[in-house]
């Protein structure tokens, strides 16, 4: 029964190459990966790289106040949408009662982020009574005309698929419709808002598109309805959108329920609007994402999905709108006052789905349908400051920390040298695997999860090395207890392993869930010194399996360390090593006369 275990246990002992090779791969692969993704290096937080904080202080919004519950969600939606946007170790906390703190490290679309966070993204879709290009405020009521070579999104089911829906939904402006006149364009606001419905267009014979509405008003409902639209059509006359000033001014206090004047940004051109009472509010859409049109030449499109009575509202809005003429058969779609677009619709629009197409950019595509399905922020949020944080301070602090983690390394060098020479190559080969390791993962965790490396995070890779380097010497005194026993290297590097195995195992074991347990309990950069602590864990127990291990068993075939080298770290006689164990044969017994014959 012994000889087949020998057999196996030789097999095994013979194949390390298979172990060092597999590694090997997953170096090169990993770093190929790298090299590939254009991440060469580790994501920097912002105490490291610098970027933006920002104060936020908190107002009491219509029907909400400003309490715990409502800064913690807050703070919940901000987080999301930052994350949503792909920006890596923001961080946002309250500060006080009514303020929150927004950090967030330069980089990819940081600067969305910026104009993100504090949007309470008050959404709602209302119908569009008259729109033109905000030029000045002398320029006249106009119909909505895009400018030469831009185009308008249009909206079209995204459950239509025949080739007609799909060519009206990708024209845009180049849709032939009847151009109604200034004149008609201020009567038909003024209807509308008197009669308070969405104006419903009846064309003459020369072409020309009147709007015609039911009086469904009391003498003195609709005489105040003509002051209110007489006072928006002056608003709107005198409104220039392209001054941040006047922009801040409209669109934001206006109710639900009431008409309102607003502007917009289409494709880098400020418009003005008199929009209608909302139609549709933005809490009925479910679902919105970014897409790519691979079958068509709409671009970027955002697909929303409403909830079952907002789909039945946006049908009937839809339905309504696509009987009017242009560009009173568009509706807004206004977050925080500001109409972000203004699609026209052909067609009532079923089924709870839609998508809004036109010439999005993938950044404008994501930021809209980010804000739509992370929801609106309870409460509204006024800039305190914005300050830049520059890597300055961070940058010292680095220095520091690598410097004590080069100080640190050096010491524990000098220390396998002096206690266990030759195995000290077998030690130092391991962490040099490691730390390429731990570099890579850390660069392409970098955009798939959005890991930045903060300063913690740096103390945790140098506390690594301790525990690293700790599991080395649990297998290296394993071997040396073997020696001492009497056994020879090779068969000591091998009954050593198991016992060293569980030793590695159990204490790799507890430092990853104290890192887990770190990681779930806090939060900010504390949680990136735990999340580095439980990844170098782990590393530690695949270079420990798949490299010290098989090189060890390598190493010992060579005569350097075979035959105990007084330099090798391994030599017998310093160790105090037993006689070498072997059998010894019992004496057959004492020497016996002749055997008589007759007992024989």
């Amino acid at each position: 029964m012994a000889a087949p275990k020998r057999g196996r246990s030789a097999s095994a002992q013979s194949k390390p190459g298979r172990s060092l090779a597999l590694i090997l791969i997953a170096i090169v692969a990993l770093t190929g990966g790298m090299f590939l993704s254009g991440n060469k290096t580790p994501r920097l937080g912002i105490d490291l790289a610098g970027g933006t904080s920002i104060t936020l202080k908190a107002k009491a919004d219509q029907g909400s106040a400003v309490n715990k519950a409502n800064m913690d969600t807050a703070v919940d939606i901000m987080n999301r949408r930052v994350n949503g946007l792909g920006v890596s170790e923001a961080e946002v906390q309250t500060q006080g009662t009514d303020n929150i703190i927004v950090n967030i490290p330069k980089g990819t679309n940081s600067k969305e982020a910026q104009q993100q966070v504090g949007t309470t993204a008050k959404l709602y879709f209302r119908p569009v009574l008259a729109s033109q290009p905000s030029v000045g405020a002398t320029q006249s009521p106009s119909p909505s005309a895009s400018p030469s070579g831009s185009s308008k999104p249009s909206t079209s089911p995204s459950a239509s698929s025949s080739p007609k829906e799909k060519a009206s939904s990708s024209s845009g402006s180049s849709t032939a419709s009847p151009k109604a006149s200034a004149t008609s364009q201020g009567r038909a606001v003024t209807d509308a808002l008197k009669a308070g419905s969405t104006p419903t267009p009846s064309t003459s014979a020369s072409g020309s598109s009147k709007a015609s509405a039911t009086p469904s008003a009391t003498p003195s409902a609709s005489s105040g309805a003509g002051a209110t639209a007489a006072k928006l059509q002056a608003q709107y006359a005198a409104l220039d959108c392209t001054k941040p000033a006047e922009r801040a001014k409209v669109g934001g206090a206006a109710k639900p329920g009431e008409p309102t004047i607003a502007c917009g940004q289409i494709h880098k051109v400020w418009y003005k609007y008199v929009l209608g009472p909302a139609a549709v509010d933005g809490t009925e859409v479910k679902k919105a994402q970014a897409v790519f049109d691979t079958q068509g030449a709409s671009g970027w499109q955002v697909q929303m999905t409403f909830s079952s009575s907002g789909a039945k509202k946006f049908a009937d809005i839809t339905g309504e709108l696509a009987k009017n003429q242009s560009p009173q058969n568009e509706f807004g779609i206004v977050l925080d006052g500001e109409v972000v677009s203004s699609p026209f619709v052909q067609s009532a629009i079923t089924g709870g789905q839609a998508e809004i197409s036109g010439s999005f950019t993938q950044q404008d595509a994501q930021s809209l349908a980010n804000m739509l399905s992370y929801g609106a922020l309870p409460l509204s949020f006024q800039e305190q400051s914005v300050t830049t944080v520059t890597a300055a301070l961070g940058g010292e602090q680095l220095h520091a920390g690598l410097l004590a983690g080069a100080i640190g390394l050096a010491l524990v060098v000098i220390y396998l040298v002096a206690y266990y020479r030759g195995l000290s190559v077998v030690a130092m080969a391991s962490l040099v695997v490691s730390a390429i390791l731990t570099y890579v993962i850390m660069s392409l965790l970098g955009p798939a999860i959005g890991f930045a490396l903060n300063l913690p995070a740096v103390c945790g890779a140098i506390v690594a090395i301790g525990i690293t380097a700790d599991s080395f010497i649990v297998y290296f005194e394993r071997i040396r207890d073997e020696i001492r026993e009497g056994r020879s290297l090779r068969p000591a590097v091998e009954r050593a392993w198991p016992r060293a195995r569980r030793t590695v195992l159990v204490s790799d074991f507890v430092s990853f869930l104290a890192a887990a347990v770190l990681f779930i309990v806090t939060v900010g950069k504390v949680q990136g010194f735990a999340f580095t602590l439980g990844l170098t864990t782990l590393l530690d127990v695949v270079v420990v399996f798949l490299f010290t291990k098989p090189l060890m068993t390598l190493l010992a075939r060579r005569k350097f360390f075979a035959n105990g080298h007084k330099w090798s770290g391994l030599d017998p006689q310093s160790l105090g090593a037993k006689p070498p164990l072997r059998r010894t044969r019992r004496p057959a017994g004492p020497a016996a006369g002749p055997v008589d014959p007759k007992e024989a």
